[in-house]
């Protein structure tokens, strides 16, 4: 992976419609941070924290991680691939669009890409930007979840 794209400033945001950002690192998902989720969303399915289970009765013969512990790391992994210099705060509006497609294997590594889809000016130099991303499980054909992330950039 490269440098993150460096975008000056949220006014020139517009500029980069379009951009394919590329790919992040690969990052473990192990059982320790699919434990950790389940501890702090209450989810403990077996199918996510019983190893010995999952690997009896789950289709996918080990446990597999949270759909939503895969959406949850896109904020931790967007600044490998992209950041606003000279803003004062990014707020998270929305996901549209989101479908998880295949499971994440306990012990697989993820990464996430993506492409600036649209930018739109609000009030006050505000941009509403909306990100088409795709996370990628290592040695798998397709992405395991896609989606478009909304976010509102403030000068």
């Amino acid at each position: 992976m490269a440098n993150p794209l460096i975008i000056p400033d949220v006014a020139s945001l517009p500029e980069f419609e379009g951009v394919d950002l590329g790919v992040t690192n690969w990052h473990p998902i192990d059982q320790d941070r699919i434990d950790t989720f389940a501890a702090a969303t209450g989810d403990d399915q077996w199918i996510h924290v019983d190893p010995e289970r999952a690997e009896r009765e789950s289709p996918f013969g080990t446990t597999v991680a949270h759909g939503y512990l895969t959406i949850a790391l896109a904020p931790v992994l967007l600044p490998e691939i992209v950041q606003v210099a000279k803003l004062s705060q990014i707020i998270n509006i929305g996901i549209e669009k989101l479908r998880l497609r295949e499971p994440v294997k306990s012990g697989s590594r993820l990464r996430l890409g993506a492409v600036i889809k649209h930018v739109r000016p609000m009030k006050g130099g505000t941009m509403r930007l909306a990100l088409d991303v795709r996370f990628e499980v290592e040695g798998t054909e397709r992405p395991v979840c896609t989606g478009q992330l909304v976010f509102v950039y403030f000068p």
